[in-house]
Order: structure tokens, then C-alpha cells, then sequence
């Protein structure tokens, strides 16, 4: 990919500037220039135990950008959560351009009690309840403090997801688009140099940003790139999901001229759009007929559900003919919850 853009440079300097007092503290961590430093932002009990984020403070030796990298905001979506790791303890802050804020762990009550999309406290989807509230529940407390300590200091941001552990999932990213031409230039950027080949162009509406919902949404409505990125499945911590995720992160570091060296250009990718989650009618069992990754025609069979006796329930069909992003690959049907994920092939954002 070459270079850094000039209008990639232009936004690293008027957003970098924006943040200039900002990056030298992190909740209670403060780090000087050319120095790591780890702890927690902690979410005080209020009727329940709270909750305690493990994050990491890197400075550079000299000024750049503010990369946030957040991971577990769904607690068994584990590769991207490994990467962070890694990158703490291989990076080596006098090499580095800029800021990284790293959230090691966004959601431990998920990621401590196992459960997939939800905390076992509330019940909430932290990756739904965006931006927080300071007296919510402890899911919306923990949105609170990242939107407050993380994104909102922010020039860059990732969202490190993976599929839970019911989703056979083909690894790509979510590509916001939003209409601002400047932010999606920056976006876009960032979606290529994180160099996985399967790029989703999201065309949803931002929200308010006292409503955003999402990670990626509660950034871009406060005018910062950002994406989501999807690299494992089924809640495996295998070698090769936590390296795309290494991968990716070291490469959108060099495309924003954090690190050196040049941006591994990303040669070979499929767009997808319009994509439709398909959610289940009934609380069953559910038998997949496609794998991640697969073509299907419209009206294509994607799965079966049963009832808990082994009677046929109905069939799980496409809305209409493109790729499997992922599908459940366990056998529980939850009513209102995903059964998998079709986007269409589309041509390249202009």
C-alpha cells in the first residue's frame, strides 16, 4: 500500500492534536514518553461486584497518533485478547510513534464466566449497550468507563472480535461507511491495511452519540475511524486465528506510520454489503447445512431446527444469494438470537 496518504496525514494531525494533554494518563496509569504501563480501570460495585479492566498505557518516544485496541468486548471471542498480550510484551515503546491504548480485556464478567454475547450479571450484550451510564447496570458501567477513559481519547480505534463460542465464523472486517468523505477515507485506510481479504461494507445509519449501541459506532460518532474486525471462530485460541490478528495490528500500526517498515499491500479483496443477520424463530435445535465462507442462492438452505425431541421445526433459508459469513456451528436455537450471517458480493466503495 505504499506510503501513508496525504489525507490519512492530515487527519493524524488535526485528531493527534486534539489529544495532545490527553494521552499521558489512562484512568489511574500514567505513562511518560517512551514508556508501558499496565493496570485497571475499575468499575465500582453498585449491587453488584463491579468490575476490574485490565489496560495498557504505551507511549512512544515521539509523537503520533492514539491507536486504541480494544478486546473481549464479547468475553469468549478470545485471539484478539492473545494479540494484546503478545503485542505488551513485544512492543517496545522507543520504537513506537504515537499512543496504544490497549483494553486487554473489555468485558471480564463474560470472559470469566464463559458465556457467549451476554454478561452473567445482567444479561446485557456489552457491544449493544453503548456509550453506558455511570448508574447503570455493570455492563453499562463498563461501556461507560471505556467510552469515557478508551475511545474518547482516541484517534484511531479497532474492535477485536472473533466468533463466539457458537459461531463457525470466515475471518473479515466491518467497514463502516458513514458519508463524511474524510473519516471514511480514514476508515476505509484502515479496513485494507488490517489486511484480512474479506472487507463488509456497513452502511448503517451512525446513531446519536448518546445511543451509538456498538464500539465502532460510539467512535465514529465522535468523529473517529473506526472498525471491527472478526479473526477466529467457535471460541478457539488457535495459532492461526491470533495471528491474523498480530498481523493485522502490526500492519494498520505501519500504515499509520507508528512503526516502521511498509504496509503489507492487501491485494485480494472480496467486498460483501448489505449484510442480514438471520435470527431464529423458536428456542430449538439447530442443525447447520452450510459452512463459513459458503455461497448460497436465494432461499438457499442454511440450517434446520428441531425440537428437543428430534421433530422438525423448519427450515433456515437465505434472504437472498451471497456468502456465509459465519453460521452456529452448536446446536442451541435461542428465539430472537443469530443463526448465522449472509452479505452480498459487492463492487468496491468508490
Amino acid at each position: 500500500m505504499g506510503p501513508v496518504p496525504r489525507i490519512l496525514l492530515a487527519f493524524i494531525a488535526v485528531s493527534g492534536a486534539a489529544h495532545a494533554d490527553e494521552i499521558s494518563q489512562l484512568g489511574p496509569l500514567r505513562a511518560s514518553a517512551g514508556q508501558a504501563v499496565s493496570g485497571y480501570l475499575e468499575v465500582p460495585a453498585s449491587g453488584d461486584a463491579g468490575a476490574r479492566i485490565p489496560v495498557s498505557l504505551v507511549r512512544g518516544a515521539s509523537d503520533g497518533p492514539v491507536l486504541a485496541l480494544i478486546a473481549g468486548t464479547h468475553g469468549y471471542e478470545y485471539p484478539g485478547i492473545t494479540a494484546l498480550q503478545r503485542l505488551r510484551q513485544s512492543i517496545d515503546p522507543r520504537d513506537l510513534r504515537g499512543t496504544l491504548i490497549l483494553v486487554h480485556i473489555a468485558n471480564p464478567p463474560s470472559f470469566y464466566g464463559r458465556t457467549i454475547y451476554t454478561s452473567p450479571v445482567d444479561g446485557k450484550n456489552l457491544n449493544r449497550v453503548f456509550p453506558g451510564r455511570p448508574d447503570g447496570t455493570l455492563s453499562e458501567r463498563i461501556a461507560h468507563e471505556i467510552t469515557t477513559e478508551v475511545i474518547a481519547k482516541a484517534d484511531f480505534l479497532v474492535d477485536l472480535h472473533a466468533g463466539d463460542g457458537n459461531e463457525a465464523l470466515r475471518p473479515y472486517v466491518y467497514m463502516p461507511v458513514t458519508g463524511d468523505a474524510r473519516l471514511d477515507a480514514a476508515t476505509r485506510g484502515m479496513a485494507l491495511a488490517f489486511g484480512l481479504d474479506h472487507i463488509v461494507i456497513d452502511t448503517g445509519r451512525i446513531a446519536p452519540a448518546d445511543a451509538t449501541k456498538f464500539v465502532d459506532q460510539t467512535a465514529l460518532a465522535r468523529g473517529i475511524p473506526a472498525i471491527t474486525t472478526e479473526t477466529g471462530q467457535l471460541g478457539q485460541n488457535d495459532e492461526n486465528w491470533v495471528a491474523l490478528a498480530e498481523r493485522g495490528i502490526q500492519n494498520l500500526m505501519r500504515h499509520l506510520g507508528m512503526l516502521e517498515g511498509t504496509t503489507e499491500p492487501n491485494t485480494g479483496v472480496v467486498w460483501l454489503g448489505d449484510y442480514q443477520v438471520i435470527t431464529s424463530p423458536v428456542t430449538g435445535v439447530f442443525r447447520a447445512t452450510v459452512r463459513d465462507g459458503y455461497a448460497v442462492a436465494e432461499g438457499g438452505l442454511v440450517g434446520e431446527l428441531y425440537d428437543a425431541f428430534g421433530a422438525k421445526v423448519s427450515d433456515v433459508r437465505a434472504p437472498f444469494a451471497g456468502i456465509v459469513n459465519y453460521v452456529i456451528g452448536t446446536p442451541p436455537a435461542v428465539e430472537g438470537q443469530p443463526l448465522g450471517m449472509v452479505s452480498r458480493i459487492a463492487a468496491p466503495p468508490d
